[in-house]
């Protein structure tokens, strides 16, 4: 169910043998976002020889490519199978090539697409996008320190502190972690907490450790 993906569009570019390379990644969620990004990286770069793209989405497990005119497999296939083995989906990767006049042959095109591909990943924020609960957690301030002190035990994230009357806290864990959570703050508290479910949902926990 977890799955990784992006934050937002990033590029990176090489030149290879006087041809450049630039490399686009963008999330995507469906076959139309998708298509509508090629097709904008399409227009910035009318004169390019090639635009190659790939993308992979969650939603009906969709994967698709082209090379756009260059030689059979050796650039989407590439670039779909750097995509494939960086374990993201619901995102398009694009890569412009400006021919350079000097033929890199089949292998150096499969090295120098995968290479443009992965630049653009690694330029790219990648998120850790896992399933996980939403919890809102009313306790005392007497309590409030304790409950703060178990929390880094399960990789919890704060989203919201609200310190009124009482402490409010809501917060988002993983949803394996959900039960020993709860027992862990009703036998830390002796059940005075109030823990309110406020539903499932997929965040980026990328930044948990």
């Amino acid at each position: 169910m977890n799955y990784f993906t992006i934050d937002k569009p990033a590029s990176a570019s090489f030149i290879e043998k006087r041809s450049e390379f630039i490399g686009y990644i963008a999330p995507v969620t469906s076959n139309d976002q998708a298509v509508e990004f090629v097709n904008s990286i399409k227009a910035m770069h009318r004169k390019a020889k090639h635009n190659v793209y790939a993308y992979i989405l969650r939603q009906d497990n969709i994967s698709r490519y082209s090379d756009d005119g260059e030689p059979q497999g050796t650039a989407g296939v590439p670039v779909l199978d750097v995509i494939q083995k960086r374990g993201l989906t619901d995102v398009c990767v694009v890569v412009t090539r400006y021919f350079g006049g000097i033929l890199l042959g089949g292998g150096g095109l499969v090295r120098a697409y995968s290479h443009a591909a992965s630049l653009a990943c690694d330029a790219a924020h990648i998120m850790d996008m896992r399933l996980c609960r939403r919890l809102r957690i009313s306790t005392d301030y007497g309590l409030y320190g304790k409950i703060s002190y178990i929390l880094p035990n399960y990789k919890t994230i704060t989203v919201n502190s609200d310190f009124g009357q009482d402490v409010t806290l809501e917060i988002l864990v993983m949803s394996d972690m959900l039960e020993p959570l709860m027992k862990d703050i009703t036998e830390t508290t002796n059940g005075s907490a109030v823990v309110s479910d406020c539903g499932e949902l997929f965040s980026d926990f990328s930044s948990v450790t």
